[in-house]
């Protein structure tokens, strides 16, 4: 028989060093042996597997723990009849996407057959903007939201700099303001890991876009009409072929009914997706069409099942609840169950709808189905042995039905950008003006430096453009570089993995490239001395204390030269850690004030404000202490500036002998007694370039315009000699 089968047997189902060469202090030595010690004996990290007890504390009840499926940790999940129910597993062995301390955020995820987030939860991260900053309730919450979303609908990540997509099938997720990046990381760990589980455990399913009955196709159908075109789908089996299913099992006779009539129908089933309303109306008397419709107001996403039958099989068993799922029938697509519940309609029919026992049953197209799909209708056919505790056997009678496309609407599809893409997308007007910005500050500094460091209006505008840094890229773009990214960078070639979380942040990426392309131009310069917005706190805090005219401390040269080594010894700490002992890179990272101070408004606990507090006090009387003195990304950038390409500041021969000037000048401590320039302690101030060009501050200029100026003693003529007369 076309689109029907069926099968006989007792129903069962079981379901991977580079070396790093420096010298810029005598102390780097040591520093230098103990960074190559850790590259080489670092090993890598494997992703985080749970035990199953650790595991079985995650999954809500009534669920349990099933079967281990693999040895990533993927396990199977019953339901409390020890039935398959889904999967539960840890997203970093599958998905281990490195996190900005370059750290994969580990979540555990318990998904049910249909791929629907049954729980997601927090299981293990590295992110500072938790760990010490807001802390994790936030991220906490942000996991809360995938329960009940399917892992086959679009999702994407709000922020703030982007809303919704009005009217279309893409489901947001609330972010996190100033932690965007981790928790799209976090998302594409749970997405990645979760399609990965689908793809061994749910024989390939692909997402596909649902279909939904259009109210707006009308055509006018009969029951005949329904049949010719395969709209309705019949399977009639005979009590001799019921006979012939049970043959060779001990239920083969125990049928007498059906061994009297053997051409008699045992099941006589019309199936019909009656949801699009020009098949309701050829198969439904109004009354029940009206029902529907009352029902579909409450539950829109509902689709509705006629079916029919006129066999002796019947549609319930006599123990059947109304209004619950029927217990003699069961519906797959794609191998997967679909979800049948009675809808407890009075079901009345069409005039010239065949005569039978009519029942409709409903299932929620969020949960997977998919009307314009294949699907199989399997009803159960039983059969007892014995009298007083019977033997129950079963087959399983399948009938296969598809509706034609045209009754349904398909929603578009919707294929989210890549993670870089989006944010992209989402920031786009803050990255021009970065961009805009850093270029025309690239050219000041570049082919104008000179006669911008020369302008009589140059401090006003160094601060302006400080101000500026601290406010469009600190406060509000988030743009505060951190020793974080370079150490997530050197845990990420350590461990292996990808490099794409950088990605995720373009608008702190752009700030790299130009702090890159400042060491092949200047050295470290131009991000400590023009981009960094703590920095620019700590020149504000300066000149505050200029202001004020409170007393400046100036460290000797020999002092100054140790406590500059400081930041080469906290970097080289921080680098063991990352080799040695990850997991506590996060805090020690707080060394930097920049979370507090930038990311976070001042707003921390108390211990952290104070921090961040000491070193912008101290900078009203020690010019940019803590970048000088500590801090571990200026020591990276100072190593960065290795690759300068030229020595950009002019020195004249008399520099250093006998002119002293621009040295006592730089507040840096960056121009040595011989006048050559230390570019791994320069911050680019400019102030040493004014002073090399300016005609009434430059000593040797000074000099040579009064040589040029001293009149030239005139030396008389000498007087002739008197001439002797002749004799």
């Amino acid at each position: 028989m076309p689109g029907s089968s069926f099968a006989c047997g007792t129903w069962a189902k079981v379901a991977y060093p580079q070396a790093l060469a420096f010298s810029i202090v005598p102390c780097m030595i040591p520093i230098l042996r103990l960074f190559l010690l850790c590259v080489l004996l670092a090993l890598p990290a494997r992703g985080q597997v749970l035990s199953p007890q650790e595991m079985l504390a995650y999954v809500p009840p009534p669920f349990g723990l099933g079967a281990a499926l693999n040895d990533k940790g993927l396990y199977q999940v019953v339901n409390s009849g020890g039935a398959p129910a889904g999967f539960v597993f840890t997203t970093q062995p599958y998905a281990p996407l490195p996190g900005f301390a370059g750290a994969p955020v580990n979540a555990l995820v318990v998904l049910d057959r249909d791929g629907t987030f049954v729980t997601v939860r927090l299981v293990h991260h590295n992110e500072p903007i938790f760990i010490s900053g807001m802390g994790e309730a936030p991220f906490l919450a942000f996991f809360e939201q995938y329960a009940g979303k399917s892992i086959w609908s679009p999702m994407r990540i709000g922020t703030p700099y982007g809303g919704a997509d009005a009217g279309s099938s893409l489901i947001h997720l609330d972010g996190i303001t100033k932690a965007t990046a981790s928790v799209r990381i976090a998302h594409e760990s749970i997405m990645a890991a979760a399609h990965a589980v689908a793809r061994e455990h749910m024989q390939g399913r692909v997402a596909a876009p649902a279909a939904r009955p259009d109210p707006d196709h009308d055509e006018a159908l009969t029951w005949a009409d329904l049949v010719d075109q395969g709209l309705a789908s019949h399977l009639r089996v005979s009590n001799a072929e019921i006979d012939a299913a049970f043959q060779g099992t001990r239920w083969a006779y125990a049928d007498p009914e059906a061994q009297a009539d053997p051409d008699g129908a045992y099941l006589d089933l019309w199936l019909l997706d009656v949801s699009p309303p020009a098949l309701a109306r050829a198969a439904l008397a109004p009354s029940t069409i009206a029902q529907m419709a009352r029902f579909q107001g409450v539950a829109p996403t509902d689709e509705f099942l006629l079916l029919i039958e006129a066999g002796r099989h019947g549609l319930v068993s006599e123990s059947f609840v109304r209004n619950t799922a029927p217990d003699l029938i069961k519906a797959e697509q794609g191998g997967f169950p679909i979800a049948l519940r009675d809808a407890d309609f009075q079901v009345d029919l069409a005039p010239d709808a065949p005569e039978g026992t009519a029942m409709i049953l409903r299932t929620d197209r969020r949960l997977g189905f998919n009307p314009a799909e294949p699907f199989t209708l399997i009803i159960e056919a039983l059969r007892e042995h014995g009298f007083i505790t019977p033997e129950i056997g079963r087959v399983e009678l399948q009938l296969a039905h598809q509706t034609d496309e045209r009754f349904f609407l398909r929603e578009r599809v919707i294929t989210p950008p890549p993670p870089w893409l989006e944010a992209l997308q989402n920031r786009q007007i803050d990255l021009i003006l970065l961009a805009l910005g850093l270029a025309a500050l690239v050219w000041a500094l570049g082919a104008r430096m000179n006669r911008f460091a020369g302008w009589r209006h140059f401090t006003p505008a160094r601060l302006l453009i400080l101000a500026v840094m601290t406010g469009f890229v600190g406060f509000w773009g988030q743009g505060q570089l951190s020793i974080v990214t370079p150490l997530g960078v050197l845990r990420t070639a350590l461990e292996g993995g990808s490099y794409l979380f950088l990605l995720y942040d373009p608008f702190s990426l752009i700030l790299w490239a130009a702090a890159i392309l400042g060491f092949v131009l200047w050295g470290r310069g131009l991000f400590c001395g023009w981009l960094c917005p703590f920095g620019a706190l700590q020149e504000f805090a300066h000149h505050l204390g200029r202001l004020l005219r409170l007393p400046q401390i100036e460290p000797s040269a020999a002092w100054d030269k140790r406590l500059k080594s400081l930041k080469y010894i906290a970097l080289g700490g921080l680098v063991a850690l990352v080799a040695f002992a990850p997991q506590h890179v996060d805090t020690a990272a707080e060394i930097e004030p920049f979370k507090t101070a930038i990311t976070m408004f001042f707003i921390r606990d108390w211990l952290y404000v104070a921090y961040a507090a000491f070193w912008l006090l101290l900078g009203m009387v020690l010019f940019k202490g803590f970048c000088r003195y500590l801090c571990p990304l200026g020591a990276v950038m100072a190593i960065g500036g290795l690759i300068r390409g030229r020595d950009w500041i002019a020195r004249r021969a008399e520099c250093g002998s006998p002119c002293q000037l621009c040295r006592v000048k730089c507040s840096y401590g960056a121009i040595e007694k011989s006048g050559k320039i230390a570019y791994s302690e320069c911050f680019q101030c400019l102030d040493c370039v004014a002073i090399h060009d300016d005609e009434k501050r430059c000593v040797p200029l000074i000099l040579a315009a009064r040589k040029s100026t001293r009149p030239i003693p005139v030396q008389p003529a000498p007087e002739p000699k008197p001439q002797e007369a002749p004799a």
